[in-house]
């Protein structure tokens, strides 16, 4: 994307470069013109009328150098309000989208006629998202959504929201909604300011919503409770408690209606059951309630069940009554029977279950044993903390936590100030070329001052005084050489012009990439504590000042100095006294300068600050804009863009009056000077003087008003602007994490043989001011074994799984893969040799085959191949540009399970060692899951997986399971052992997971 910009920077900076040399060498031009023709007729040239029209020529430059930046101006001024226009222009969402009504006109909710719904209708080979759509849900209805991956039950949500264009058909709700999607979609701010949504705070409300869930523990071991500030996107928070933080948001805004997007997929067995008690069974019970749902046990429950298929619903009513029907239903519950059927779980009498460990994690248990009569034991390391060492070290980490509320994630934006370094100068003037063509551009202006007052010179001395007079050479002689002065001249300028511009472009390119391989390398930390407008500031407006403004300012700044010297020089030249003035002159601009630029230097950083939490809100906004738009909060997110636009208008405002404030000093002062030269000079006795020498002097002496101005001017523009390169500087020098290689410590090319990974007193902090998140854990996972990792949501399974890929650096311990301590290596010799499917699966701009053979390794078949075994060919084969199907930013045309499936894919054409699967078949059914972990068993049956997951199936054929509890190692065994014991955690969770999935008779 660079490269294709850069070509048309280069374009536009050479076409500066040649209007550059056209403002300058126009006077030439138009002098040699005038004066060539004049001669060439036989007409006589007199001192006084050259220098009249000499000085006119440069009185009409300005004007003409501003003429074609207006043209300019005016053709931008087009484009942005043709840009807009279309923008304007573009088709909205329909008004008769969804009719909303008032809560008590009807006892109907919501209700759906015949309708048909498409989220492309201008495409002409797009089909139908949803059709054939018929229903009616009463007030108090609990309303389940469920089918297959892909078969349109995010879209359902999205008709009733009025999000999808409506071909067809009639939807009306009655009362307000709440929406919580799939994605989770937190706000940059704190965490009560995400629940209360703009709501005034009401604390037994607020008490009642933390309750209901399940927010009370996590808050309490967050730094700051609930005044915790999340970072961009919510990065702090695991995927559960931004989940359940969406949950909250939902149930605080106290709606009639609510549409939740699967909001149970992202938490453990007995977080997800509570919630669903708390949630939708109590706090939701006399609301309406319409769930989409992965997990078949809730659906008892359920008032109607919805079951979609290819964007129609095939099947609707209550669960016996579907099971009784069989087809699609039967098969998503008989798959999930089968999962759960697949599970062994030991009975314990009533004694044993009295005495189960609590889940709290405040007791760690030791386990050790093989796996299932192989010699993995030797490799499932012991735990040797005792109960009371593990309450001691509680209470220290809290006491620690409370310490370190001092400081937020995220922080203020960096601002520099006072005076700008001299180093940000030299650093950018030794950018390109390492600072040679510097010398080159300020001796071409250099002698093009000096032939241009040459040829000024040279016309005043040759021709006569007075008409009739005698010149000193003869016509064709005056002409040739003015003619070859002024050329010269103008030669010189154009190196000049074009030498800034190639400056300017490879300066501009060095930052860009300095900068941009800065920020590629910088740690996730840096990430976790930077707001995305900050750096998308930076990158696109910083770097468009240096790109297109700073070359020219630098420029025009050594070109106006070497003019200035020059006009006061010509001027001393004639009348020396003008230096009595000159000398205070100076000093009083000087003052001036240093006074408007003590402000103007701040008002500029506050403006460059400013914008950032703008581009923030506008990236944030439109991520959100369904979660937005299904609360009703327009007005309110309108009105913070208008604040933050005023917080950005006061000091942007104030720096342009500074500098009208300069501009009409400095144009008093020249016109002070100017009438005190002009005074200077007729006072002179009669034949004291030269009169050409004076007229030069006068010549120059109209100029020195616009040349004193621009000269404070340009100066004081110059370091407003050389603040971007501050700023990208800053960038430039973000600490970077661990080298991408490191030559001395290549691993080999079949590193890892094995898979072997220990893990040994690893303990991980997010950042220096921030607690310990896991806690020394040590454990083993053999090579070629597939590893289960359980635990509750917070627990640190993700955080284990970061510190793997070292996106996080371990505060203390060791990582050993294949005897090889992963810190020693290079990054990209970690990273390459492991593969991940993500919790938060990431697609990019481009098509299908893009996003799974992003190296171009693979033939179309194995795309295929890999296609088929991730579940999605038959989806693929369906579009009718197949392998070439684009893909939009963030995957936002493909659902959530369907990016989740394409990252399998991703996995199964590297064929990694070493694979992590977190939460990686969070967002598909159970039958599609079964499928999914078939081909697992198969595809990756040598290869060490660690899987992360909350539905219990996952995981219970794992050789061995690793239970995590608030980042400590609890239980590390193999299943069989651990469901033998009966104060196992685990057993726990699998006996939770089993009771909520056998059907809600607590509930």
């Amino acid at each position: 994307m660079r490269d294709v910009e850069f070509r048309w920077l280069r374009k536009a900076l050479y076409s500066q470069a040649f209007i550059t040399f056209i403002f300058w060498s126009s006077p030439i031009f138009v002098a040699a013109v005038t004066f060539g023709t004049s001669i060439l007729l036989g007409g006589q040239l007199t001192a006084g009328g050259v220098l009249s029209a000499l000085a006119t020529f440069r009185i009409l430059q300005e004007p003409l150098r501003n003429f074609p930046d207006l043209v300019s101006m005016m053709a931008q001024t087009k484009v942005s309000l043709d840009r807009i226009s279309g923008f304007l222009q573009e088709e909205e969402l329909q008004d008769d989208a969804t009719l909303v009504l008032p809560r008590c006109t009807t006892n109907m909710a919501i209700e759906i006629n015949d309708g048909e719904f498409c989220w492309d209708p201008s495409s002409s080979s797009s089909r139908p998202t949803l059709s054939g759509i018929h229903m009616k849900v009463q007030r108090g209805m609990r309303v389940a959504v469920c089918g297959m991956v892909g078969s349109g039950k995010s879209s359902f949500l999205s008709c009733i929201l009025g999000e999808i264009p409506k071909i067809s058909g009639e939807v009306r709700i009655c009362g307000t909604a709440a929406y919580v999607s799939q994605s989770a979609w937190i706000q940059s701010g704190n965490i009560e300011e995400n629940i209360l949504f703009g709501s005034p705070m009401d604390k037994a409300k607020y008490k009642n919503v933390i309750h209901a869930c399940s927010l009370k523990k996590d808050l309490e071991l967050f730094s700051h409770g609930d005044q915790t500030i999340i970072g961009d996107r919510g990065i702090n928070l695991s995927g559960g408690q931004k989940q359940r933080v969406q949950l909250a948001r939902a149930l605080y805004q106290d709606a009639d209606i609510y549409l939740l997007d699967d909001p149970f997929s992202a938490v453990d067995a007995h977080t997800g059951s509570e919630l669903f008690k708390e949630y939708i069974l109590t706090a939701l019970a006399s609301k309406t309630v319409i769930f989409v749902t992965h997990q078949v046990e809730f659906l008892p429950t359920a008032d109607l069940i919805l079951v979609l298929k290819e964007g129609r619903i095939i099947q609707a009513g209550k669960y016996d009554d579907l099971l009784q029907a069989g087809t699609d239903f039967k098969a998503l519950v008989s798959a999930h029977h089968e999962a759960i059927g697949a599970m062994d779980i030991p009975t314990h009498s009533s004694d044993d279950s009295d005495e189960s460990l609590s889940l709290d994690g405040s007791v760690i248990f030791n386990k050790k044993c093989d796996a299932t009569g192989s010699n993995v034991d030797i490799l499932a390391k012991e735990v040797q903390e005792s109960a009371s060492v593990s309450d001691q070290k509680a209470i220290k980490e809290k006491k620690k936590a409370k310490r370190s509320r001092k400081k937020q994630l995220v922080q203020e934006e960096e601002r520099v100030r006072g005076r700008v370094n001299m180093k940000v100068y030299l650093s950018y003037m030794a950018a390109a070329y390492k600072g040679l063509l510097i010398p080159l551009i300020i001796l071409a202006q250099a002698l093009f001052q000096f032939l241009q007052i040459a040829s000024n010179w040279w016309m005043a001395w040759a021709n006569p005084q007075t008409e009739g007079g005698q010149p000193r050479v003869s016509p064709m002689v005056l002409l040739g050489v003015y003619m070859a002065l002024a050329f010269g001249s103008s030669w010189f300028i154009f190196v000049r012009a074009v030498l800034v511009a190639t400056f300017g472009l490879a300066a501009a390119q060095k930052l860009f990439l300095k900068m941009l391989t800065s920020v590629f390398r910088a740690p996730m930390s840096f990430f976790d504590s930077t707001p995305a407008g900050r750096i998308l500031n930076r990158v696109s407006i910083d770097q468009s000042v240096v790109d297109l403004d700073i070359p020219f300012r630098l420029g025009g700044f050594a070109s106006t100095t070497i003019q200035l010297l020059g006009i006061v020089g010509v001027m001393t030249k004639v009348t020396w006294q003008v230096l009595l003035l000159v000398v205070p002159m100076a000093i009083t601009c000087l003052w001036m300068q240093k006074y408007y630029m003590a402000s103007s230097r701040e008002l500029v950083r506050i403006v460059s600050i400013q914008k950032s939490p703008i581009i923030h809100l506008f990236g944030e906004s439109i991520a959100g804009a369904a979660t937005i738009r299904g609360f009703g909060q327009e007005k309110r997110f309108m009105k913070r863009n208008l604040y933050l636009l005023d917080c950005f208008a006061r000091p942007f405002f104030c720096s342009l009056a500074a500098i009208e404030w300069l501009c009409l000093r400095m144009e008093l002062l020249s016109t002070f000077v100017f009438a005190f030269c002009m005074i200077l000079l007729v006072s002179f006795p009669h034949g004291s003087i030269d009169p050409s020498m004076a007229g030069l002097a006068v010549t120059y002496g109209l100029n020195l008003n616009a040349r004193l101005s621009r000269w404070i001017l340009s100066f004081c523009k110059l370091e407003n602007k050389i603040i971007s390169i501050e700023r990208i500087y800053q960038y430039s020098q973000i600490p970077s994490e661990a080298p991408s290689v490191i030559e001395s410590f290549r691993t080999p090319s079949s590193w890892p043989e094995n898979g072997t990974i220990e893990l040994i007193d690893l303990k991980v902090r997010y950042a220096e001011n921030l607690p310990m998140v896991l806690h020394g854990i040590s454990c083993a996972f053999p090579g070629g074994r597939k590893i289960g990792i359980v635990g509750r949501t917070g627990s640190g399974k993700s955080t284990l799984i970061q510190a793997l890929f070292r996106l996080i650096e371990p505060a203390e311990g060791r990582i050993i893969i294949d005897n090889i301590d992963i810190s020693t290596i290079g990054l990209h010799d970690l990273r390459s040799r492991l593969s991940i499917i993500p919790q938060d699966p990431t697609l990019f701009e481009g098509t299908i085959r893009g996003n799974l053979d992003p190296l171009e390794e693979h033939s179309d078949q194995e795309i295929w191949q890999a296609l088929d075994k991730s579940q999605l060919g038959e989806v693929v084969r369906m579009k009718e540009q197949k392998l070439d199907t684009p893909v939009l930013e963030n995957g936002d045309n493909w659902s959530v399970g369907q990016r989740q499936l394409v990252s399998l894919g991703r996995a199964l054409l590297k064929q990694a060692r070493i694979l992590v699967l977190d939460e990686a078949t969070a967002s598909v059914d159970t039958a599609t899951d079964n499928l999914i972990q078939k081909i697992l068993r198969t595809e990756f049956k040598n290869c060490t997986v660690c899987t992360i997951a909350h539905r219990i199936p996952t995981v219970i054929d794992s050789d061995l399971v690793l239970v995590l509890s608030d980042g400590r190692v609890a239980e590390f065994d193999t299943p069989v052992r651990l469901l033998e014991d009966k104060s196992s955690m685990f057993l726990k969770l699998v006996t939770e997971y089993s009771s909520r999935s056998s059907g809600i008779p607590d509930f």
